[in-house]
């Protein structure tokens, strides 16, 4: 039997040298506005108000990241070729590209090098073969 959780997801929080700054990149990304500000701690949300969906908070820190994010965000789009190159246009930059199992995903970084990756509606899966979790196809 599965346990009910009272956690829910709500916010992710990444940490960056200029806020201000990449909050324009992660608003035009998202379509989020910014929603308060604490000083080096800005906080987005969708711009048409609707409730649920993931808070997307910027953090201000004075070390720059080094070696890969520890967690990131996985976006997906109908259209992934499509977004690749809106969010390039917005200043993301291409890392690589990844296909297994039917499943593709580009691995991108903001324009602080935080890693996210955008996929296209998920493939029809074979459960009894490896996932995209594994270590040597993960983004």
């Amino acid at each position: 039997m599965v346990r009910v959780m009272a956690l829910t997801a709500h916010m992710v929080t990444i940490d960056c040298a200029d806020p201000k700054n990449l909050a324009g990149f992660w608003s035009e990304a998202l379509g989020y506005v910014q929603v308060a500000d604490l000083g080096g701690y800005l906080i987005l949300r969708p711009a048409d108000g609707s409730p649920g969906g993931l808070t997307v908070s910027l953090q201000e820190v004075p070390e720059p990241r080094v070696g890969k994010n520890r967690v990131h965000l996985d976006l997906e789009a109908t259209d992934r070729a499509a977004e690749v190159a809106r969010l390039v246009d917005l200043g993301a930059v291409t890392v690589r590209e990844h296909t297994y199992s039917g499943y593709a995903w580009t691995v991108l970084e903001d324009p602080e090098g935080n890693v996210f990756c955008v996929s296209g509606p998920p493939a029809p899966t074979d459960v009894s073969g490896p996932t995209v979790s594994d270590p040597a196809v993960a983004g």
